[in-house]
Formats: C-alpha cells, structure tokens, sequence
C-alpha cells in the first residue's frame, strides 16, 4: 500500500514537539560542515549551509535563548537560520529518554555504516541516494545506483531529476538536510513506492516520519559529546563520525 501525503506540515510537527521544552542553549556553533546545539542534556546536529555569509544578523545573541525558541526557524528560507532551527530541534527531540532512538540498532562506527547495513537488500534493486556522500562509490560499487546532488559531481545526477528517477528506484536513501532546505516533502512523495530512508545527523529521532511514508530512520547517538563538539568547532566533516557519534537503524515497519 502507498502512503498517503501527511496531513500535517513536518516544520508545524517539528515545532510542535519541542513547544514548551525549558531546555537553553548553551552554546551554539555553525561548522564548516555541522551546524551545533548544546543543551544541558545533549548535542544537537544539522549539516551547515554550503555557502557563506559575513552579514548574518545575530551572531552574540543565541545562547541563552530557549531551544524551542531558536526551533522555529526551522521555517526559515534562510539557510542559516534553519540550519540553527534543526540543531535545536535535535538538540530537544534527541535527548536521553527518546524511546526510538532508544529502541534503534546501533551500526559500526564510520559514514558509511549505514550503506554497509543495507548493502546486502540493494543487490538487484535500482537504488536512488539523495546527497553525495564521501566513499560511496565505494560501498555500493557493483549496485544499480543513481546519487542525486545539488551540485553535481561527474557521478551524479542533478537534484532535478528526482522527479523522474525516484518514482522508478525500490530503494530510496533520503538525507535529512532536507528538511532544512524544505525538498522533504516532495521527494517523500516521489519516494512513496520504495523502501525510503531518511537518514543523517540531521535526523530527528520521530517516529511520525511514517506518517510522510519514511519506512526506516538513520539517525546518529552521541556516543562522546566532548569530542563531537570539538570536532564540530574544528570544521570536522565526516570525523565526526570516528569518535563522536555513530549511526543507528529503527524500522518504522515494525516499531511501537
């Protein structure tokens, strides 16, 4: 059966599971590649916007503020603010106690874990990963594979093809980020008849992904915050993933 589009909006859901939370932040960094949130608690991640901008508004005004505050700007056509929204979102969904999370199958550590997991259920499968992600060629070399990007690379298809390539692939790997840049949705769309995952350090940990057709999360577990952090200030990309946190796997087919 296809899922049907969600009723709700996933920026009005994402807002509203952190309305009233008290949680501050503490600190908040924007990376060269992940945007931070520090609570009392817990880390919040988001891919950092590509490009670059001397001009923001508030830099010196953030911590402090409450995170479900700063969550609202998940709504944001700027990059940066959404960017920042995210973090804050995760940085509150994504704390100790979150039963999904909680419940998710922990993988190796690396960037590619999560490709490596499913590996063995794309051999004959027209596959479609949204986002170039560094060694992928790698992993799935061999498979049907078609990588869609922004900013292609010689391997890639551009992001406009997903509406033409994604209606045809069984599998569907679907990085968080968008939902910063709002693609989410539609590309849920497209993806409705395939195993679709939504996957990254991005990804808040929600079972309501269902909901817009999402079959599995990978999302990530801070496995050392001290680290993540530094990694995170020092412009870390997918480091990140070495000592700091590492992915894991809940199926929404079977959860409760």
């Amino acid at each position: 059966m296809l899922a049907s589009p969600a009723s709700v909006d996933f920026r009005d859901l994402l807002v509203a599971k952190v309305a009233g939370e008290e949680s501050v932040a503490q600190e908040l960094c924007i990376g060269l590649t992940w945007t931070a949130c520090k609570t009392a608690t817990t880390i919040g991640l988001a891919m950092s916007p590509t490009e670059r901008s001397r001009t923001l508004q508030w830099p010196g005004t953030l911590v402090g503020k409450k995170a479900a505050d700063l969550a609202a700007w998940i709504g944001s056509w700027n990059s940066f603010e959404a960017s920042v929204g995210l973090s804050a979102i995760n940085a509150v969904v994504n704390a100790p106690g979150n039963a999904l999370m909680g419940q998710a199958q922990p993988l190796a550590i690396g960037n590619l874990s999560v490709f490596e997991h499913f590996r063995p259920q794309l051999v004959g499968k027209r596959v479609g990963v949204v986002g170039r992600y560094p060694g992928l060629a790698r992993v799935l070399n061999g498979l049907d594979v078609r990588v869609l990007e922004r900013m292609p690379g010689e391997e890639d298809l551009p992001d406009t093809s997903a509406e033409y390539v994604l209606p045809e692939c069984d599998w569907v790997f679907l990085t968080a980020t968008s939902l910063i840049n709002k693609t989410f949705p539609r590309l849920a769309e497209l993806s409705r008849r395939s195993v679709t995952v939504l996957m990254g350090p991005s990804c808040p940990w929600l079972s309501e992904w269902r909901e817009f057709g999402i079959d599995i999360v990978a999302g990530v577990q801070v496995i050392d915050p001290t680290k993540t952090w530094q990694v995170v200030l020092e412009g870390g990309g997918t480091r990140l993933f070495d000592e700091g946190v590492r992915y894991a796997v809940a199926d929404l087919r079977t959860s409760r």
